[in-house]
């Protein structure tokens, strides 16, 4: 460049010359260049980094050899439940006359904080007033066969069981082994399920019906249990459980387009058969994986890395779990894909888990917990809730059915994090078990339950309020693109018995017991972690290298600069890969609705529509139970009558807070008639007389005068009614309207 041109750059600048000062520092000269201050301290700063990365990186080798280890020493154990708590074998499954390899065992540990000074007062003032406290009811809790095995929702203290066994339930626990047993079929598991809960209901024959906590996948295998058999099961909790598969908000939820796009459930049915009639359950993990590149590739790893000397030991923990893969028979994934994941039967009312017998989910009778998150990229809110307007239709569909439902829906935490981690455990998980004997007597309806408070300090606050319909559906944007589901399950149909007849035998023709393994052996998930081990001679020298750098660990501090660039670089990696994963979910959503709204497809793949009109149609008929108008309003006494004006006034209330249910409790066990009644009878009463009240509640009220027939009882039965409307501290006009009913109803006796 010419020197003339060099000017008229320099005077184009917004800066003129003048303006920059050229000359060298006075404590700097020709002899001693730029080697002291901000550079010897950047130099020192990079010695320190380089430092502290070969150290992670010799620990984190050695971590994922450890992984390695624990994953084969696993597998010499027999993949045991990892569970930490201590438990007993109750019931083992595989010596039943239809053999399955489930057993219940009781959770023996009894290893848990102390119960709060408020609640040892509580108990005091109950038997000083004469009334001992009732048997807790029994916690059941099954965990998902979704190709891991049993135990995450009791991998911590801070659990699902640690909540439960705080709050003094008995916590029994449904476990599975790695291998299915000769012929096991879903039915079978089911019938094997009711007999432990059956076993269950025998040892606490004094407690209520005890409560079944499906997290997961074992979600729709608890409201199975439920709904066959509502006579022995109590409060159904459901922990990030998909119940409706179709759902979903367009542009998010890419999961459910995957067995579309792959034709359905042939490809199910093959790896079944490459895997000599055992349905590896670590391809179900790969999907799994697949959802989060990020988190899979990257920050699952980098977490370790950049934490490696307090990370390690969770991780192994973790990966100890998510390395166990279990298997299960052709019969039992081709059920579940046949019958949930493609057919969505479940939700419909079709699904028949035995010739002739199908499974309604109106059949269930006790409350119904669901548990969701927004956070949740595995079983996001609509498929955890949509289920709901699919069986009921309306609000007032509940409340007639006599069903209650809850619906807790967190902001932000992931899939696992619903029942695994521990800050969820002490918040959501404490309220939902803490106030199962509260939930009982909530009057028919759907509600929100929140949870307000300061999670470290303990001290939180809840609230039921009523939701309607609506509120779930505002949720969804539509229901309009799951009709491209339909015509997956009919082309689904369609190709896997094209298989079954052309393909299927020539495959099993070339299986065997050797092949089957050899296949599971080299599944990638497992390879990494056999090649990362101590079999491999080439990490031998790795723990003396790990042990040495231990013994000299020099982490660079936070501060350090080159710290911070890694970080940075990490996050740029965390970007470029959720840019991939949203560039590759908008392309899988793109090709499953070219493909599936084509007119031929369309053509000949959809079901008639007249033929959903008449499945809906009778499902509506079917809507009202028959015993929805009650013709007892004035059978009882004194008890029923006091336990419907407390019903009545208190489902006025929208927002239900534990000051109401402990006013009741309180009037209760102080009351001369109700204090006779025991914790059953009074549960009882309570619901009938809530049915009541749905049917018809001024001929409800209306018949009171028949039921208290004292002038004493009455004007006590109405101090009563004040002090439940005046349990939060206001009257409502609701409140208020029902108040005068009941004055106006002895009035004219």
């Amino acid at each position: 460049m010419r020197a003339e041109n060099k000017i008229d750059i320099i005077n184009a600048l917004p800066y003129g010359p003048a303006d920059f000062n050229f000359e060298r520092p006075n404590d700097m000269n020709d002899s001693a260049p730029y080697e002291t201050g901000a550079y010897r301290e950047t130099i020192e700063q990079a010695g320190a980094y380089v430092t502290d990365t070969i150290q992670r990186s010799i620990l984190f080798a050695d971590a994922l050899r450890r992984r390695g280890n624990t994953y084969i020493e696993h597998l010499k154990n027999g993949q045991p439940p990892v569970l930490t708590f201590k438990y007993e074998m109750i019931l083992d499954g595989r010596e039943f006359s239809r053999p399955v390899n489930y057993s219940l065992v009781r959770i023996s540990d009894r290893r848990a904080r102390p119960r709060s000074p408020e609640d040892k007062e509580a108990q005091r003032r109950r038997e000083r007033r004469g009334k001992k406290e009732a048997p807790k009811r029994p916690i059941v809790i099954i965990d998902p066969r979704a190709g891991h095995g049993p135990g995450i929702g009791g991998s911590k203290r801070d659990s699902e069981i640690g909540m439960a066994l705080e709050h003094g339930y008995p916590v029994y626990f449904i476990l599975f082994y790695t291998e299915p047993m000769p012929g096991q079929t879903l039915s079978d598991v089911e019938a094997a399920e009711v007999r432990f809960i059956e076993e269950v209901v025998k040892l606490h024959p004094y407690a209520d019906a005890p409560a079944i906590m499906g997290n997961c996948q074992a979600g729709w295998a608890a409201a199975l249990l439920c709904a066959d058999r509502p006579d022995i099961t109590g409060p159904l909790v459901l922990n990030g459980a998909p119940l409706s598969y179709w759902a979903g908000v367009e542009g998010t939820n890419p999961m459910r387009y995957r067995g579309g796009l792959l034709g359905g459930s042939w490809l199910v049915s093959l790896m079944s058969d490459l895997g000599n009639g055992k349905f590896d359950g670590a391809h179900l993990v790969n999907n799994f994986e697949a959802l989060n590149p990020a988190n899979t590739v990257w920050t699952k790893q980098y977490n370790v890395y950049k934490n490696i000397d307090t990370e390690v030991e969770r991780y192994l923990n973790f990966e100890k779990w998510w390395g166990g893969f279990f298997l299960m028979n052709t019969e039992e994934i081709e059920f579940i894909v046949n019958n949930l994941f493609v057919g969505n039967k479940l939700e419909k009312g079709e699904l028949e888990i035995r010739p002739g017998m199908k499974i309604n989910l109106r059949n269930i009778e006790s409350p119904i917990i669901v548990f969701a998150s927004q956070g949740d990229n595995i079983t996001p809110p609509q498929q955890a809730l949509n289920w709901i307007t699919r069986v009921y239709r309306t609000t007032e569909d509940i409340k007639r059915a006599g069903q209650v439902i809850i619906y807790i829906i967190h902001e932000d935490i992931g899939h696992l994090g619903i029942f695994v981690s521990a800050g969820v455990a002490r918040k959501e998980h404490q309220e939902i078990i803490a106030n199962f004997d509260m939930v009982d007597f909530l009057p028919p309806g759907l509600y929100e339950m929140i949870i307000d408070g300061d999670v470290k300090t303990g001290n939180l606050d809840f609230r039921f309020e009523e939701r309607s319909i609506n509120d779930i559906l505002a949720m969804d944007d539509g229901t309009t693109d799951e009709e491209d589901f339909c015509a997956v399950d009919r082309l689904s149909e369609l190709l896997d018995n094209q298989y079954k007849i052309y393909l299927r035998p020539w495959v099993r023709s070339w299986s065997s017991e050797l092949t089957g393994l050899v296949t599971r052996l080299l599944h990638p998930l497992r390879t990494q972690r056999y090649l990362l081990s101590d079999i491999n001679p080439l990490l031998r020298p790795l723990p003396y290298a790990a042990s040495l750098v231990k013994a000299n660990r020099k982490p660079a501090p936070p501060d350090n600069p080159f710290v911070r660039y890694e970080y940075a670089g990490s996050d740029f990696m965390i970007q470029w890969l959720n840019q991939y994963r949203d560039a590759r979910d908008r392309y899988i959503e793109w090709t499953f609705q070219a493909f599936y709204e084509h007119p031929w497809v369309r053509f000949f793949c959809m079901p008639v529509k007249e033929e959903e009109e008449n499945v809906a149609a009778e499902k509506d008929q079917g809507s009202v139970p028959a015993d929805a108008r009650w013709q007892y309003l004035e059978e009882g006494g004194v008890a029923e009558g006091l336990i419907r004006i407390i019903m009545a006034v208190a489902r006025k209330n929208y927002t239900i807070k534990r000051r109401l249910f402990e006013v009741g409790q309180e009037i209760s066990m102080t009351h001369k008639v109700l204090g006779k009644l025991r914790p059953a009878e009074f549960k009882r009463i309570a619901r009938a007389q809530a049915r009541i009240l749905q049917a018809d509640e001024d001929a409800a009220l209306a018949a009171l005068c028949k039921l208290i027939k004292t002038k004493e009882g009455r004007s006590e039965a109405v101090t009563i009614a004040r002090r439940i409307a005046l349990a939060d501290g206001r009257l409502m006009t609701e409140e208020k309207e029902v108040l005068d009913k009941i004055q106006q109803a002895f009035a004219a006796a």
